[in-house]
């Protein structure tokens, strides 16, 4: 039996209708399923569990809502939470809880987490000693500080007294399979056990969406979309490569319908060449069986689909016979090439990661280009070692996708992360660079809706000759009034560099004014130095134009983020 769903438009708060589609996953997963069951058999009493996410993209809110469905077959009322609704307080209500979180940027917690973080990092943080926890970290292994705000939240939560019923899982991109482990391990810890009704409930299918659903494409299964095009945005002589990538959906309907804001999975092959020179190292000829997660195949098309040949993980560095850090291998072929032996290749590929699929923020509107989803992409290419060096998927959509005619997509959604729902509120976009891809979105939204809300976009790159992206669109969306404020900012066009920030506080009384008004402020882009600058310059601008202490201008940036007008999708 499906439970219930509470509609987006009932009357009750985030938090109510959290709770109570929470208790009614619950209560449905619960209840007996045999319609011969005695009348008189009492319901069996459930167990209150609090899952609270923390995410960036969206991918721990879609684990949680998983972790609710499992729980609810097994005798839990679970109650969904955004981090972004709970206080270190409130935490003292929530007697059993399971806590996913994300990391990104710098060992960073996701922008919903970063108020609780401080206020549980705080000497001041209530004591929790009546909450019992297990923590789901969410990270990528190519980064220093793996899963950190994870390991700070299970850290945090012990120390203010509360008791880990199950040891903290750390996570890589490939996270399917270790979740599942933990989220079955967590819920036996706080006392489970599966219903003799619902005893052959398997998880991983609950990630697999009916053939039938608005879903039906995922990381799992995705879908070959006809590449319709992919063209250069940057002039001849630019520093950089963007590329705006096309693909045709029309044959996938709703299956895989999407919305503005939402982010494309890729799923990349990787360089021949680097292949090439992988096969050398090892003395193979690439027609070598090798068992892979679509059976066996030769070696050469097994590195070519199926194995990630970036930074090597610790066990294959390890089997190499080096340390992590002396010679530092950036990927597989820096290994191999330092390694004093060569394994097999059926031990390098039980070794070796699994290629994941990479994000790229969605740049169309449905409603603007229907059947069809469009990427702006930044080809990644450097010299490293005396080696050309280049982004996995970047290059792969600019080099070899047309070519091949058909690439695996699916949609990731972002719920965090959308126009504002009152289309007369107005909306800033702060975007440089491959940054502008969601406000594409967001203004052929509102040019296809009617939408009468002010529109503000502050872009910004290198040179206004060659790195101008979608010009020509943009000066369209000017004149006809969709767009109401353009701002730029090109950072070599001049001998001191201008970028966006400094063009926001150059309109500080413009900007206060239309937050004001009920303005969303929407960031896009690099997280480690660009959103950490425009957040610094909104803090300013709140203080000057607002006539705000610096504590008054950090909880009024707070309250932004609470009423969810301070929405960021940075990588």
């Amino acid at each position: 039996m499906s439970a219930p769903v509470i509609p987006d438009t009932a009357p009750f708060t985030p938090d109510q209708r959290a709770w109570l589609t929470g208790f009614l996953a619950g209560l449905f997963g619960g209840t007996p399923s045999s319609a011969s069951a005695p009348a008189s058999a009492a319901p069996a009493a459930l167990t209150p569990l609090t899952i609270l996410y923390a995410t960036q993209t969206g991918t721990a809110e879609s684990l949680a809502k998983k972790a609710a469905k499992l729980a609810g077959s097994r005798g839990f009322a679970p109650a969904i939470l955004d981090v972004a609704t709970v206080s270190a307080e409130s935490l003292q209500a929530h007697s059993n809880l399971l806590f996913i979180t994300s990391t990104y940027g710098d060992g960073e917690p996701p922008d919903s987490a970063k108020a609780l973080h401080a206020a549980l990092a705080a000497d001041s943080a209530p004591a929790l000693a009546s909450v019992r926890y297990s923590v789901c970290a969410l990270g990528d292994t190519n980064y220093t500080l793996f899963c950190q705000a994870g390991k700070d939240f299970d850290t945090y939560l012990e120390k203010r007294g509360a008791r880990r019923v199950h040891p903290r899982a750390d996570c890589d991109t490939d996270y399917d399979a270790p979740f599942d482990t933990w989220l079955q391990s967590a819920l036996s810890a706080f006392g489970s056990a599966p219903s003799s009704d619902h005893s052959s409930f398997d998880i991983r299918h609950s990630s697999l969406p009916a053939p039938t659903s608005d879903a039906a494409y995922s990381k799992s299964t995705p879908y070959a979309a006809p590449v319709v095009s992919v063209r250069p945005l940057n002039a001849p002589g630019s520093a950089k490569e963007v590329n705006h990538v096309e693909f045709d959906l029309s044959a996938a309907g709703r299956s895989l319908a999407y919305e503005a804001g939402d982010a494309l999975g890729v799923v990349p092959q990787n360089c021949p060449q680097l292949v090439a020179d992988i096969l050398a190292a090892l003395g193979a000829d690439g027609e070598e069986a090798v068992s892979t997660p679509a059976g066996e195949l030769p070696l050469r098309r097994a590195l070519t689909e199926h194995f990630d040949l970036g930074k090597p993980p610790a066990p294959l560095l390890a089997a190499l016979g080096l340390s992590a850090t002396t010679p530092p291998p950036h990927d597989l072929l820096d290994a191999l090439r330092a390694a004093p032996t060569k394994p097999s290749v059926t031990n390098l590929v039980t070794l070796c990661k699994r290629l994941q699929p990479r994000l790229y923020s969605i740049s169309s509107s449905p409603k603007a280009h229907p059947g069809q989803v469009h990427l702006t992409v930044g080809a990644v290419r450097y010299e490293l070692g005396g080696r050309a060096r280049k982004g996995a998927c970047s290059t792969f959509l600019a080099e070899r996708a047309l070519a091949l005619g058909k690439v695996g997509v699916f949609v990731h959604s972002n719920k965090a992360f959308r126009p504002p729902a009152d289309p007369t509120l107005p909306m800033i976009m702060v975007g440089p660079g491959t940054g502008i891809a969601p406000f594409r979105a967001f203004l052929q939204e509102r040019a296809a809706t009617g939408a009468p809300g002010k529109n503000w976009l502050f872009f910004g790159d290198q040179k206004a000759a060659t790195d101008f992206l979608y010009a020509d669109e943009l000066h369209a969306l000017r004149a006809s009034g969709v767009l109401t404020r353009l701002d730029l900012a090109f950072s070599r066009d001049q001998p001191e560099k201008i970028y966006v920030q400094h063009r926001m506080i150059e309109h500080d009384r413009e900007i206060f004014a239309w937050l004001e008004q009920g303005a969303h402020f929407y960031v896009c882009g690099d997280a480690s130095r660009m959103a950490k600058d425009v957040d610094a310059a909104l803090h300013q601008i709140i203080e000057r134009a607002g006539g705000r202490s610096p504590a008054e201008a950090a909880a009024y940036v707070q309250s932004l983020k609470a009423a969810k007008r301070y929405q960021r999708d940075v990588y």
